[in-house]
């Protein structure tokens, strides 16, 4: 039996875990290990609690004192639930989480042992910056860094898995001299930018608005293999995805996992996962089959930006934990099975007010349905003004393959907003008025009289279309799926801010020259519409039509990573996010290093991969099953059975035929690596890894897919798609 038929053997004896559900309703289970609003409340005093509450609710600062109270209100919460470690957990530019557990234990003077926990230490710490990414803004010899304290985020407790807990801080990450080395510092910078930005374009509208929240639900594709067949995959194991594999008879052509039946293994894995979530404030709402076999979906409620971000990090950390505990391995690529949907993590993005206004949502009345359509126009001014930063925002490696694959938005930016809206705009161009009015509700008559009325949304959704309003909201379907949401929100919450800065400019001005506010908003939008419309699209996005469609207008159609980044360190972006505080442009051009940096290891990976699988497991394996067939051939011809020979000897030579072109790719991909490697400028080696070394995976891939129909099932060496994908 071979290691793939053990694997496989292995994988479909696997049945659902039992799970004991909580004790507790879930609603009070919500939030049981966080160092919540309702636990501080408890814990601190009335002084220490204001000034915490204040801080996260305006940005004051928190002096020492307070800090000492609240470290050591949470050490002694923290240890009363089993924690015997602290870690500041922050978000460095590596995709990923990171942490370093320091004990609550320590020495007195005198020897005795005893917990400790100072403000100090939950305000700051000290990992070594010199070793993770920077881009340029830290040497190897230049290891320090600091960790400090996101109070707006609630410290958790993280099951260690094998006996105690860790007390995990949110923090953000600077380098010694002050720069940003994570996502969290600048998103909260661009947030408060936002904050002031709408606030102060909210006042037109009502005077009693102090503070403007964005808020984000994400939605977060993922696919689960069986843990024994991920471990018979390399690929998987090494690059996260599988760079050989030919498709199942059966993919996703019956279109029948979408929202199907969930199975009782897929379950327990998702009821385990929602119950820790949920201890950790994780709102975790919403589970599905994805349109994919093997492809599922989970989403929470709308949360603070910051928050949610923090908690999408945070769940694909815990899933991968979960799903070790039911032997299944997570996969958060964004394209990890050719053929078949790739996976996305679709933000959900709006703006609320402190008096319970969803600024994105239209309504019946005229003043408001302004105020909604000021902030409407501007967000898609600042998507067409810096469409090209936005599409940076979400370029990576992973996310290549599946932008643009008719199953996911394309490279191309555009905006959809429906056909009333668009038509309520050129309405208000061509006549200055506003016509649409919420009104009554529009029903459906569907004639089956025990069927309730089902009402009928303002707008239809498009899948299709990368930046979406859906009613309340945008929502941006182009990040990928193991992508660290902060770094599109940056860009959003910035050119947004940026923009309604510039339309608060042009309103004052207006306003001073004695022009009335509703005049001067409408002239202002009309403007803003005439010059955005090019973005607008309703229609398909996958289509042949709409490239040469966005083509015409002018729309940029920026296929590669390598061209796509370019764009954080142009000189519009600079100055915007110069302007607004958010990034620096060192700061902008070591962002820029990185992720080119990181887009040539990932492919460097993947060609290594494909090399050492291509000739160590299929070639090596084949020449074995094609000296079996060669042995067989020879029996039947000293047989003098020549026509039975004759097609056994056809598939030798085809076998043969597909070695020896292999062979020649994986020699000319390997040089042409060497190559790159040794080109010093990052964009030029960026650029000959993906437009050279890349161009060899699919032709290597098409020949070794090919062996996979030739060789006996029991001999082939890796674990297959119909295995992987329909495992129960």
């Amino acid at each position: 039996m071979t290691f793939r038929s053990k694997a496989f053997e292995i994988a479909q004896g696997r049945v659902a875990p039992s799970l004991t559900p909580p004790a507790e309703k879930i609603t009070d289970l919500y939030g049981s290990n966080t160092f919540s609003d309702d636990v501080m409340k408890t814990l601190l005093s009335a002084e220490a609690y204001t000034k915490i509450s204040n801080a996260i609710r305006s940005g004051s600062t928190i002096d020492r004192e307070v800090a000492d109270e609240v470290s050591a209100a949470m050490k002694s919460w923290a240890v009363s639930k089993g924690a015997t470690h602290y870690t500041h957990w922050f978000q460095p530019l590596t995709g990923t989480t990171a942490e370093k557990h320091d004990s609550f234990f320590d020495l007195t003077m005198d020897g005795k042992a005893v917990e400790k926990f100072k403000g100090s230490a939950l305000v700051q710490q000290e990992p070594d910056a010199s070793s993770f990414p920077s881009g340029g803004l830290r040497a190897t010899f230049e290891a320090r860094g600091y960790t400090g304290w996101d109070p707006s985020s609630p410290a958790f407790l993280m099951d260690n898995g094998a006996g105690g807990k860790t007390l995990c801080i949110p923090s953000v990450f600077i380098s010694y001299t002050g720069e940003a080395l994570d996502y969290k510092a600048p998103l909260l910078k661009s947030l408060v930018m936002l904050d002031k930005a709408a606030t102060s374009v909210c006042q037109f509208f009502n005077r009693d608005v102090d503070k403007v929240t964005p808020t984000l639900g994400i939605e977060q594709e993922y696919f689960l293999v069986d843990k024994a067949l991920y471990y018979a995959r390399p690929d998987l194991l090494m690059a996260g995805r599988t760079v050989f594999g030919h498709s199942p008879a059966r993919g996703q052509q019956l279109d029948d996992h979408y929202f199907g039946s969930i199975s009782p293994r897929v379950n327990a894995f998702m009821v385990d996962f929602e119950f820790e979530a949920l201890k950790l404030g994780i709102p975790v709402r919403t589970r599905h089959n994805e349109v994919a076999p093997g492809q599922f979906e989970c989403a929470p409620t709308f949360e603070e930006v910051n928050l949610a971000i923090d908690h999408n990090a945070l769940l694909m950390d815990l899933m991968q934990k979960v799903g070790d505990k039911h032997n299944f391995q997570v996969l958060f690529h964004e394209k990890p099975f050719a053929g078949i949907n790739g996976s996305g993590k679709h933000n959900n993005w709006s703006l609320s007010t402190d008096t319970g206004i969803n600024l994105l949502a239209p309504t019946s009345k005229p003043k408001e349905n302004l105020r909604f359509l000021t902030f409407l126009m501007n967000v898609v001014k600042a998507v067409h003004d810096h469409a090209d930063l936005l599409r940076a925002s979400i370029s990576s490696a992973g996310n290549e393959h599946r932008l643009g694959a008719n199953e996911a938005p394309p490279s191309i930016v555009s905006v959809f907003l429906g056909n009333e809206l668009t038509n309520m705009l050129e309405e208000l161009v061509n006549k200055g008025e506003i016509t649409l009015e919420k009104g009554e509700n529009f029903y459906y008559k569907l004639g089956i009289t025990r069927i309730p009325n089902l009402q009928r949304d303002n707008t239809d959704r498009n899948r299709t279309s990368p930046f979406c309003f859906t009613g309340n909201k945008f929502e941006y379907r182009a990040v990928g799926s193991s992508q660290n949401s902060a770094s599109p929100m940056i860009v959003l919450n910035t050119i947004v801010a940026n923009q309604l800065l510039e339309f608060k400019r042009e309103m004052d001005e207006r306003l001073a020259a004695g022009e009335e506010k509703k005049v001067a908003t409408v002239e202002i939008l009309k403007r803003y519409f005439t010059e955005s419309k090019n973005i607008l699209f309703e229609g398909n996005g996958y289509s042949e039509e709409w490239l040469e469609e966005a083509k015409r207008r002018g729309l940029s159609n920026i296929r590669e990573t390598y061209d796509a980044l370019h764009a954080y360190i142009t000189e519009p972006t600079i100055t915007v996010f110069e302007r607004m505080g958010v990034l620096t442009s060192r700061e902008l051009h070591a962002r820029y290093e990185i992720e080119l940096e990181n887009y040539v290891k990932k492919l460097q990976i993947e060609s290594r991969v494909i090399g050492d699988l291509a000739l160590n497991h299929i070639v090596s394996t084949v020449v074995k099953y094609q000296f079996k067939l060669a042995q067989t051939a020879r029996s039947l011809t000293d047989l003098e059975m020549l026509e039975e020979a004759a097609p056994i000897k056809e598939i030798i030579k085809d076998i043969s035929t597909h070695i020896v072109i292999i062979k020649k790719l994986v020699h000319e991909m390997t040089e042409q690596r060497k190559t790159a490697n040794n080109i010093e400028d990052l964009f030029e080696r960026a650029k000959m890894y993906g437009s050279e070394v890349k161009g060899f995976f699919e032709e290597i891939r098409y020949h070794v897919d090919k062996l996979e129909l030739l060789i006996d099932d029991e001999d082939w060496p890796l674990a297959k798609y119909r295995e992987m994908l329909f495992l129960e």
